[in-house]
């Protein structure tokens, strides 16, 4: 069973975790932490498009393996562990132009070497624009041996 993810930080704690990264330079921001799911947003501006005008499927993937790296490292003590991505493909299946994005990470699987998060992507009208599934792999920490 996974734990409550809302025990494990606050959205305060989670937007910190974005300074001074990709996320922040893509203005990515936390919005909401349920029981098995996190969600964030990102802006999308011309800095967010690809050559015709529409979001960059970069950057669509930039949110996605944010939302799900940030939820897999909820699931563990970082004292000791990581989680870092270890594959993720993107279905995109909508453009968009402009507004927001919105990207809801669901654990799948949650293991003691690896985890699998779901991840769809949203417009603003609510239409699914994108859909990844991440792996990733959970090593020690620098300086910690392993469990």
């Amino acid at each position: 069973m996974v734990p409550d993810l809302r025990q494990q930080t606050t959205l305060e704690e989670l937007n910190r975790w974005t300074q001074g990264n990709l996320m922040a330079r893509l203005g990515i921001q936390f919005v909401e932490v349920g029981p098995d799911y996190l969600v964030a947003e990102m802006p999308v501006t011309p800095d967010h498009h690809q050559t015709f005008g529409i979001l960059h499927g970069g950057a669509s993937v930039t949110l996605a393996e944010s939302v799900g790296s940030i939820g897999a490292n909820m699931l563990l003590d970082r004292t000791r562990h990581a989680a870092v991505g270890l594959e993720i493909n993107a279905n995109h299946l909508k453009s968009v132009r402009s507004g927001v994005v919105r990207a809801t990470a669901r654990v799948v699987h949650a293991g003691r070497t690896t985890q699998v998060w779901a991840i769809e992507l949203r417009d603003e009208a609510g239409h699914l624009t994108c859909i990844c599934r991440h792996t990733l792999a959970v090593i020690a920490r620098a300086g910690v041996e392993k469990a």
